[in-house]
């Protein structure tokens, strides 16, 4: 029975009840009687609250569905409305759960093809660092040197300090072209990539360690990608947010033959602060290679941050790429 018609005759059931009585023994007088006046309230209230008790279980499924599409979240997929209800309630049911669906397979493909710009983009910057900017300071670098060596005294202190300010300079650009592009990535590895990464974060004020189990299932190249870019993002936030002394950066095997990174600081935590731009690319980076991520505050405090991949998965992917 569709809506219109199950509303249609759950009002109508109601109005039949009160027609009934009525043509029962129930009488009303002119002018209405203080008893009768407290029948005909009594049956009109029973009446009102029947018909809301009766459209309130008809409409449930509307409600449970008007909670999803509320809370539904593209960037936390798999969660679906259970199909339930009559008629034009399941078949609504069904078309949304299809409808997320297929939003979910769209938004993992634009995310990817953004993603993928975004890395050309960052390879694009880092090359024209290290080429042009980096080449440009580093002639500055010997054009300073020739002059203090040849400048008089007074002035060749001054040409020094400006050489160790350029200096200064010219590792800040290289620092920030080798976390564009990830080069030791590409040559050395994830391993030795990840060890890098975690040394670069260390200071006097910050540990970082990295702990990788040997022996890992294989992982195609954008696999690789996703991990380090999940573990610098999150030893980033670390190091700006958190006020963390620990932090340590974990690869290991997981069961089904699957590996886990795992980010985990000794920090004040995330607490109830909302997520931004840098979760929210993690959990996208996630999607675009059908991981499971996660984070929260840790069994001992701070934050913790996982990343579980599929490694056949991964490698099938990369088979399916070169046919």
């Amino acid at each position: 029975m569709s809506l219109y018609w199950r509303i249609f005759v759950l009002n109508a059931a109601v109005l039949v009840v009160a027609v009934l009585l009525l043509l029962g023994p129930v009488t009303v007088s002119t002018p209405v009687l203080f008893g009768e006046a407290l029948v005909l309230l009594a049956g009109l209230i029973v009446m009102v609250i029947a018909n809301a008790v009766l459209l309130r279980i008809a409409l449930a499924p509307l409600a449970r569905l008007n909670r999803a599409m509320a809370t539904v979240d593209l960037l936390k997929p798999g969660s679906r409305t259970t199909v339930t209800g009559p008629g034009e309630i399941a078949e609504l049911t069904t078309s949304f759960n299809t409808m997320l669906a297929r939003l979910e397979a769209e938004r993992a493909t634009s995310s990817g093809r953004a993603l993928s710009a975004q890395e050309a983009e960052r390879q694009r910057l880092a090359r024209e660092l290290h080429d042009e900017v980096g080449q440009t300071l580093t002639a500055v670098l010997l054009q300073l040197k020739h002059t203090a060596d040849h400048a008089p005294q007074p002035v060749r202190d001054d040409l020094r300090q400006a050489q160790e300010t350029t200096r200064a300079g010219l590792d800040e650009i290289r620092r920030i072209a080798r976390r564009l592009r990830p080069g030791v990535l590409e040559e050395l590895g994830l391993y030795s990539a990840l060890r890098a990464l975690t040394a670069e974060f260390t200071t006097s004020s910050l540990s970082a360690t990295a702990h990788i189990t040997p022996g890992l299932p294989r992982l195609d190249p954008a696999t690789e990608l996703v991990l380090y870019r999940v573990a610098q993002e999150g030893l980033t936030n670390t190091a700006r947010h958190t006020h963390a002394t620990r932090v340590e950066v974990h690869l290991r095997a997981l069961p089904e033959d699957r590996v886990g990174l795992l980010v985990r600081d000794n920090g004040q935590g995330i607490g109830a602060a909302p997520e931004g731009a840098g979760i929210s690319g993690m959990r996208e980076r996630a999607l675009l290679i059908g991981a499971e991520f996660q984070i929260g505050q840790g069994p001992h405090g701070g934050t913790e941050i996982r990343l579980n991949v599929t490694g056949h998965a991964a490698a099938d992917r990369t088979q399916e790429t070169a046919r």
